[in-house]
């Protein structure tokens, strides 16, 4: 965990302020993956720049980002194939 800087990481906590989503979804976030994270102990700590991106992205997205046909989803191995 030698890549671990408190300045680009961030609870899940304030990330949740940053976002508006729920510290519970950003949790089930950086379980599956979709962002980068370590646990540290019984907390989660997410890479800033990762949290803002994937808010925006779902911003860009609106209504498609329930799609699940979209090609990105495909790509990742996750949505209907």
């Amino acid at each position: 965990m030698s890549d671990f800087d408190p300045v680009e990481w961030i609870t899940t906590q304030e990330a949740a302020a940053l976002t508006g989503y729920s510290a519970v979804t950003l949790r089930q976030f950086a379980r599956e993956g979709r962002i980068k994270s370590i646990k540290r102990g019984r907390d989660w700590f997410l890479d800033r720049d990762e949290v803002l991106a994937y808010a925006e992205e779902m911003q860009r997205l609106g209504p498609a980002k329930h799609n699940p046909w979209r090609e990105d989803l495909e790509a990742q191995g996750r949505g209907r194939r």
